[in-house]
C-alpha cells in the first residue's frame, strides 16, 4: 500500500479525514483534541469531513484517512464499519479497544454475552418492572476488534493513545510516509 495521501479529492487541497466512535469511551477522541497547538498545524493540512464534532449525518465518499475508536459490539456498528472501509483509503484502528477489544471485550468471557450484558445493564433485582429497551441495536454475541471484520491499514495502540503519537502518525501519512511505530507505542 502506498502511504501517500491524495489531497486532490478535496477542493482545498487538504486531506479528507474522518473520525468514528464505536464502542469505546471517547478517550481516543479526547487525545486527538489534546494535541494543543499541534492541532492548529494539522488543521491546515486536513479537512475533517465526519466525526462526533462534525454535523454530517452519513459517512461521505472519498475519505483519505479514518480513525476508528472502539470495538464493534452491535450489528449497526458492524454495518457502519463495513461502509467506512469501502469509502476510506487508509483505515486506522484508533486505541486499544479498536486494536484488541480491550475493556469493551471484557464481556466476551460471558457465555451469552449479548444477552447477559443487557440484563446486567438494564435489570436489577430491586426493580421488578425493569426491562431491556427494545430500541437498542442488536448486540453481537462477542465484541470484536476492527481487524477481525475489515482490513486495517495502521494501528495506534494506547488507552488512550497519546496526542503526540496521534499527531506523529497523521503527520507522517500526510507527508507520504509510512509511520514507524517501533518504540513509539504501547498498549494500555
Amino acid at each position: 500500500m502506498s502511504a501517500a495521501i491524495n489531497t486532490s479529492v478535496s477542493s482545498n487541497n487538504r486531506a479528507r479525514i474522518a473520525t468514528v466512535w464505536l464502542s469505546g469511551c471517547a478517550g481516543c477522541h479526547m487525545s486527538f483534541l489534546d494535541q494543543d497547538e499541534k492541532i492548529v498545524d494539522l488543521a491546515k493540512k486536513i479537512q475533517v469531513v465526519y466525526g462526533p464534532l462534525v454535523d454530517a449525518k452519513e459517512f461521505p465518499e472519498n475519505v483519505e484517512v479514518t480513525l476508528v475508536e472502539g470495538s464493534v459490539a452491535n450489528e449497526e456498528q458492524l454495518e457502519v464499519l463495513k461502509d467506512i472501509r469501502e469509502k476510506t483509503r487508509v483505515l486506522i484502528a484508533f486505541g486499544d479497544c479498536a486494536v484488541t477489544g480491550n475493556v469493551t471485550a471484557l464481556r466476551n468471557s460471558w457465555e451469552n454475552s449479548d444477552k447477559e450484558v443487557l440484563e446486567r445493564a438494564y435489570k436489577s433485582p430491586e426493580d421488578l418492572q425493569a426491562a431491556v429497551p427494545n430500541m437498542v441495536p442488536k448486540l453481537l454475541i462477542k465484541t470484536r476488534p476492527l481487524h477481525e471484520i475489515v482490513k486495517v491499514d495502521f494501528y495506534i495502540p494506547g488507552c488512550p493513545p497519546s496526542a503526540d503519537l496521534i499527531n506523529y502518525v497523521l503527520t507522517e501519512l500526510l507527508a507520504g510516509k509510512i509511520p514507524n511505530m517501533e518504540g513509539k507505542a504501547k498498549y494500555g
